[in-house]
Protein backbone atom coordinates (compact mmCIF):
# COMPACT_ATOMS: atom_id res chain seq x y z
CA UNK A 1 0.00 0.00 0.00
CA UNK A 2 1.85 3.41 -0.88
CA UNK A 3 2.10 5.99 1.97
CA UNK A 4 0.91 3.24 4.85
CA UNK A 5 1.08 6.17 7.28
CA UNK A 6 -0.76 8.54 5.42
CA UNK A 7 -4.34 9.42 6.46
CA UNK A 8 -6.81 7.51 4.76
CA UNK A 9 -8.83 10.46 3.48
CA UNK A 10 -5.47 12.41 2.37
CA UNK A 11 -4.34 9.11 0.08
CA UNK A 12 -7.73 8.96 -1.57
CA UNK A 13 -7.31 13.05 -2.42
CA UNK A 14 -4.15 12.50 -3.52
CA UNK A 15 -4.30 9.30 -5.56
CA UNK A 16 -8.23 10.15 -7.10
CA UNK A 17 -8.07 13.46 -9.15
CA UNK A 18 -11.45 15.49 -9.12
CA UNK A 19 -13.05 15.71 -12.30
CA UNK A 20 -12.13 18.49 -14.27
CA UNK A 21 -8.66 18.76 -12.08
CA UNK A 22 -5.77 19.76 -14.38
CA UNK A 23 -2.76 17.85 -15.11
CA UNK A 24 0.43 17.76 -17.32
CA UNK A 25 0.36 14.46 -18.78
CA UNK A 26 -0.19 13.76 -22.74
CA UNK A 27 -3.00 11.15 -23.16
CA UNK A 28 -3.07 7.81 -25.43
CA UNK A 29 -6.10 8.85 -27.43
CA UNK A 30 -6.02 5.73 -29.89
CA UNK A 31 -8.77 3.27 -30.22
CA UNK A 32 -9.75 0.07 -28.14
CA UNK A 33 -8.24 -1.99 -31.27
CA UNK A 34 -4.61 -0.70 -29.91
CA UNK A 35 -2.94 -2.79 -27.46
CA UNK A 36 -2.68 -2.06 -23.74
CA UNK A 37 -1.43 1.04 -22.34
CA UNK A 38 1.60 0.10 -19.81
CA UNK A 39 3.46 -2.69 -18.79
CA UNK A 40 1.86 -5.86 -18.53
CA UNK A 41 4.78 -7.70 -17.42
CA UNK A 42 6.80 -7.99 -13.62
CA UNK A 43 9.99 -9.18 -12.66
CA UNK A 44 8.47 -12.03 -10.51
CA UNK A 45 4.78 -13.03 -11.84
CA UNK A 46 2.70 -15.45 -9.56
CA UNK A 47 0.86 -15.83 -12.75
CA UNK A 48 0.62 -14.91 -16.39
CA UNK A 49 -2.05 -14.14 -18.89
CA UNK A 50 -1.94 -14.06 -22.40
CA UNK A 51 -4.44 -13.05 -25.48
CA UNK A 52 -7.00 -14.29 -22.84
CA UNK A 53 -10.54 -14.70 -24.32
CA UNK A 54 -14.10 -15.57 -23.23
CA UNK A 55 -17.40 -15.96 -24.68
CA UNK A 56 -20.51 -16.66 -23.13
CA UNK A 57 -22.39 -17.93 -26.36
CA UNK A 58 -21.93 -15.46 -28.85
CA UNK A 59 -21.20 -12.31 -26.58
CA UNK A 60 -17.54 -11.89 -26.60
CA UNK A 61 -17.15 -11.02 -22.99
CA UNK A 62 -13.00 -10.72 -22.60
CA UNK A 63 -10.62 -9.72 -25.87
CA UNK A 64 -7.00 -10.61 -25.60
CA UNK A 65 -6.01 -9.69 -22.33
CA UNK A 66 -2.56 -10.55 -21.07
CA UNK A 67 -1.38 -9.28 -17.89
CA UNK A 68 1.25 -10.54 -15.33
CA UNK A 69 0.17 -10.72 -11.55
CA UNK A 70 2.86 -10.50 -9.42
CA UNK A 71 4.06 -12.44 -6.17
CA UNK A 72 3.32 -10.31 -2.91
CA UNK A 73 1.61 -7.91 -4.77
CA UNK A 74 -2.39 -6.54 -4.54
CA UNK A 75 -3.07 -5.46 -8.24
CA UNK A 76 -6.86 -4.04 -8.53
CA UNK A 77 -8.75 -4.23 -11.78
CA UNK A 78 -11.38 -1.29 -12.12
CA UNK A 79 -13.69 -0.60 -14.77
CA UNK A 80 -17.54 0.47 -15.26
CA UNK A 81 -19.95 -2.41 -14.82
CA UNK A 82 -20.24 -5.09 -17.78
CA UNK A 83 -16.18 -4.15 -18.47
CA UNK A 84 -14.74 -7.73 -17.84
CA UNK A 85 -13.09 -7.54 -14.67
CA UNK A 86 -14.89 -10.07 -13.12
CA UNK A 87 -15.09 -12.37 -15.68
CA UNK A 88 -11.11 -12.35 -16.08
CA UNK A 89 -10.43 -12.72 -12.29
CA UNK A 90 -12.81 -15.51 -12.52
CA UNK A 91 -10.85 -17.34 -15.21
CA UNK A 92 -7.47 -17.08 -13.30
CA UNK A 93 -9.18 -20.19 -10.85
CA UNK A 94 -11.12 -21.42 -13.18
CA UNK A 95 -14.36 -20.38 -12.12
CA UNK A 96 -16.09 -19.87 -15.31
CA UNK A 97 -15.84 -23.71 -15.69
CA UNK A 98 -19.39 -23.80 -13.82
CA UNK A 99 -20.98 -21.55 -16.37
CA UNK A 100 -22.82 -23.04 -19.13
CA UNK A 101 -21.74 -21.80 -22.21
CA UNK A 102 -18.45 -19.81 -20.73
CA UNK A 103 -15.18 -20.91 -23.57
CA UNK A 104 -12.03 -19.21 -22.59
CA UNK A 105 -9.31 -19.60 -24.79
CA UNK A 106 -5.88 -17.88 -24.55
CA UNK A 107 -2.91 -18.91 -21.75
CA UNK A 108 -2.82 -18.55 -17.97
CA UNK A 109 -0.19 -19.70 -16.18
CA UNK A 110 0.46 -20.08 -12.11
CA UNK A 111 4.41 -20.13 -11.80
CA UNK A 112 4.52 -21.94 -15.26
CA UNK A 113 2.18 -24.02 -15.26
CA UNK A 114 -0.83 -23.85 -17.67
CA UNK A 115 -4.07 -24.35 -15.03
CA UNK A 116 -6.36 -25.39 -18.49
CA UNK A 117 -3.41 -28.63 -18.45
CA UNK A 118 -5.80 -31.72 -18.24
CA UNK A 119 -3.38 -33.58 -15.44
CA UNK A 120 -4.13 -30.55 -13.57
CA UNK A 121 -6.87 -30.86 -10.99
CA UNK A 122 -9.12 -27.81 -10.79
CA UNK A 123 -9.89 -28.80 -6.76
CA UNK A 124 -6.21 -27.96 -5.97
CA UNK A 125 -5.57 -25.61 -8.18
CA UNK A 126 -8.65 -23.59 -6.61
CA UNK A 127 -6.77 -24.72 -2.85
CA UNK A 128 -4.37 -22.36 -4.46
CA UNK A 129 -5.99 -20.02 -6.02
CA UNK A 130 -8.71 -19.09 -3.84
CA UNK A 131 -11.66 -16.97 -4.09
CA UNK A 132 -13.83 -14.14 -1.84
CA UNK A 133 -16.95 -13.13 -3.29
CA UNK A 134 -18.63 -9.82 -3.28
CA UNK A 135 -21.47 -11.37 -1.07
CA UNK A 136 -20.38 -12.87 2.33
CA UNK A 137 -21.19 -16.69 1.68
CA UNK A 138 -20.35 -18.87 5.30
CA UNK A 139 -21.09 -21.56 5.07
CA UNK A 140 -23.96 -23.11 7.12
CA UNK A 141 -21.78 -24.61 9.67
CA UNK A 142 -19.80 -23.44 12.75
CA UNK A 143 -17.59 -21.03 13.28
CA UNK A 144 -14.87 -23.69 13.57
CA UNK A 145 -16.25 -26.08 10.73
CA UNK A 146 -16.42 -23.10 8.43
CA UNK A 147 -12.61 -22.70 9.02
CA UNK A 148 -11.65 -26.24 9.54
CA UNK A 149 -13.96 -27.55 6.14
CA UNK A 150 -11.02 -26.65 3.70
CA UNK A 151 -8.31 -28.57 5.32
CA UNK A 152 -10.07 -31.69 6.00
CA UNK A 153 -11.44 -32.41 2.69
CA UNK A 154 -7.71 -31.80 1.10
CA UNK A 155 -6.36 -33.76 3.80
CA UNK A 156 -4.42 -31.22 5.25
CA UNK A 157 -4.91 -32.28 9.39
CA UNK A 158 -5.02 -35.65 10.85
CA UNK A 159 -6.24 -34.78 13.98
CA UNK A 160 -8.35 -32.14 16.36
CA UNK A 161 -4.66 -30.60 17.28
CA UNK A 162 -3.82 -30.00 13.72
CA UNK A 163 -6.81 -28.57 13.15
CA UNK A 164 -7.19 -26.36 16.44
CA UNK A 165 -3.84 -24.96 15.29
CA UNK A 166 -4.89 -23.85 11.40
CA UNK A 167 -8.51 -22.73 12.70
CA UNK A 168 -7.16 -20.50 15.75
CA UNK A 169 -3.89 -19.24 12.62
CA UNK A 170 -6.29 -18.61 10.01
CA UNK A 171 -8.53 -16.44 12.29
CA UNK A 172 -5.39 -14.78 13.48
CA UNK A 173 -4.59 -13.46 10.15
CA UNK A 174 -8.01 -12.97 9.70
CA UNK A 175 -8.10 -10.33 12.11
CA UNK A 176 -10.97 -12.09 13.87
CA UNK A 177 -9.77 -14.49 16.54
CA UNK A 178 -10.10 -12.07 19.40
CA UNK A 179 -13.95 -11.67 18.49
CA UNK A 180 -14.90 -15.45 17.93
CA UNK A 181 -12.41 -17.40 19.71
CA UNK A 182 -15.09 -17.80 22.96
CA UNK A 183 -17.82 -18.68 20.30
CA UNK A 184 -16.17 -21.04 17.75
CA UNK A 185 -19.37 -23.61 17.95
CA UNK A 186 -21.97 -20.77 16.71
CA UNK A 187 -23.08 -20.48 13.40
CA UNK A 188 -20.88 -18.19 10.93
CA UNK A 189 -24.27 -16.89 9.84
CA UNK A 190 -24.39 -15.25 13.09
CA UNK A 191 -21.53 -13.09 12.60
CA UNK A 192 -21.97 -9.73 11.03
CA UNK A 193 -21.21 -8.59 7.43
CA UNK A 194 -18.13 -7.59 7.95
CA UNK A 195 -17.39 -10.51 10.42
CA UNK A 196 -18.81 -12.80 7.70
CA UNK A 197 -16.68 -11.21 5.17
CA UNK A 198 -13.24 -11.63 7.31
CA UNK A 199 -14.59 -15.35 8.25
CA UNK A 200 -14.95 -16.30 4.27
CA UNK A 201 -10.90 -14.89 4.12
CA UNK A 202 -10.32 -16.84 6.93
CA UNK A 203 -11.60 -20.05 5.24
CA UNK A 204 -9.74 -19.08 1.96
CA UNK A 205 -6.64 -18.82 3.98
CA UNK A 206 -6.77 -22.24 6.04
CA UNK A 207 -5.50 -24.06 2.80
CA UNK A 208 -2.86 -22.47 2.46
CA UNK A 209 -3.34 -20.34 -1.18
CA UNK A 210 -0.96 -18.76 -3.24
CA UNK A 211 -2.93 -16.14 -4.48
CA UNK A 212 -6.52 -14.85 -3.25
CA UNK A 213 -8.93 -13.60 -5.80
CA UNK A 214 -11.24 -10.90 -4.60
CA UNK A 215 -14.22 -10.05 -6.29
CA UNK A 216 -15.42 -6.53 -4.89
CA UNK A 217 -15.24 -7.99 -1.30
CA UNK A 218 -16.70 -4.71 0.44
CA UNK A 219 -19.22 -3.78 -1.71
CA UNK A 220 -22.03 -5.04 0.49
CA UNK A 221 -20.23 -4.12 4.03
CA UNK A 222 -20.24 -0.35 5.85
CA UNK A 223 -17.22 2.06 6.14
CA UNK A 224 -15.97 0.59 9.81
CA UNK A 225 -16.14 -3.10 8.56
CA UNK A 226 -14.58 -1.99 4.75
CA UNK A 227 -11.84 -0.19 6.74
CA UNK A 228 -10.54 -3.49 8.35
CA UNK A 229 -10.57 -5.56 5.55
CA UNK A 230 -8.61 -2.62 3.43
CA UNK A 231 -6.41 -3.31 6.02
CA UNK A 232 -6.23 -6.67 6.37
CA UNK A 233 -5.42 -6.79 2.98
CA UNK A 234 -2.62 -5.07 3.29
CA UNK A 235 -1.21 -7.55 6.09
CA UNK A 236 -2.20 -10.25 3.85
CA UNK A 237 -0.21 -8.85 0.99
CA UNK A 238 3.07 -10.17 3.28
CA UNK A 239 2.31 -13.75 2.67
CA UNK A 240 -0.24 -13.63 -0.42
CA UNK A 241 -0.71 -12.56 -3.65
CA UNK A 242 -4.13 -10.84 -4.35
CA UNK A 243 -5.87 -9.67 -7.40
CA UNK A 244 -9.16 -7.29 -6.62
CA UNK A 245 -11.78 -6.15 -8.44
CA UNK A 246 -13.43 -3.17 -7.22
CA UNK A 247 -15.75 -0.67 -8.02
CA UNK A 248 -14.36 2.08 -5.38
CA UNK A 249 -11.39 4.15 -7.23
CA UNK A 250 -10.73 5.71 -3.63
CA UNK A 251 -10.58 1.88 -2.59
CA UNK A 252 -8.30 0.44 -5.36
CA UNK A 253 -5.90 3.81 -4.31
CA UNK A 254 -5.53 2.66 -1.09
CA UNK A 255 -4.90 -1.35 -1.21
CA UNK A 256 -2.99 -1.33 -4.69
CA UNK A 257 0.53 -1.60 -5.87
CA UNK A 258 -0.45 -1.67 -9.63
CA UNK A 259 -3.99 -0.78 -11.15
CA UNK A 260 -5.99 -2.57 -14.49
CA UNK A 261 -8.44 -0.75 -16.19
CA UNK A 262 -10.96 -2.48 -18.01
CA UNK A 263 -13.10 -1.22 -20.71
CA UNK A 264 -15.68 -2.92 -22.79
CA UNK A 265 -13.59 -6.58 -22.59
CA UNK A 266 -10.38 -5.01 -23.76
CA UNK A 267 -7.41 -4.14 -20.84
CA UNK A 268 -6.80 -0.56 -21.30
CA UNK A 269 -4.42 0.73 -19.26
CA UNK A 270 -2.23 -1.12 -16.79
CA UNK A 271 0.59 0.43 -13.99
CA UNK A 272 1.48 1.63 -10.93
CA UNK A 273 -1.13 2.52 -8.75
CA UNK A 274 0.13 6.24 -8.44
CA UNK A 275 0.63 6.91 -12.00
CA UNK A 276 -2.81 5.40 -13.15
CA UNK A 277 -4.62 7.84 -10.87
CA UNK A 278 -2.31 11.01 -11.29
CA UNK A 279 -1.13 10.66 -14.55
CA UNK A 280 -2.55 8.27 -16.41
CA UNK A 281 -1.79 7.55 -20.39
CA UNK A 282 -4.91 6.42 -21.91
CA UNK A 283 -7.91 8.91 -22.73
CA UNK A 284 -10.06 6.42 -21.30
CA UNK A 285 -8.72 5.90 -18.33
CA UNK A 286 -8.50 9.70 -17.97
CA UNK A 287 -12.48 9.91 -18.67
CA UNK A 288 -12.98 7.12 -15.74
CA UNK A 289 -10.84 8.57 -13.26
CA UNK A 290 -12.09 12.03 -13.42
CA UNK A 291 -15.80 10.50 -13.61
CA UNK A 292 -16.63 11.38 -16.91
CA UNK A 293 -18.27 8.28 -17.47
CA UNK A 294 -18.85 5.03 -15.41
Amino acid sequence: MQQVNAPRSTLADRATPRFGQSRAVSLDTGTLDGETVGEITVDNPKMTTRAVDVHYGDKHAIMAVSLDIGENEVIAMIGPSGCGKSTFLRCLNRMNDTIEGCRVGGEIRLEGRDIHDPQLDVVQLRARVGMVFQKPNPFPKSIYDNVAYGPRIHGLVSDRAETDAIVQRSLERAGLWNEVKDRLAQPGTGLSGGQQQRLCIARAIAVDPEVILMDEPCSALDPIATARIEELIDELRANYTIAIVTHSMQQAARVSQRTAYFHLGRLVEVGETNQIFTNPRHKLTEDYITGRFG
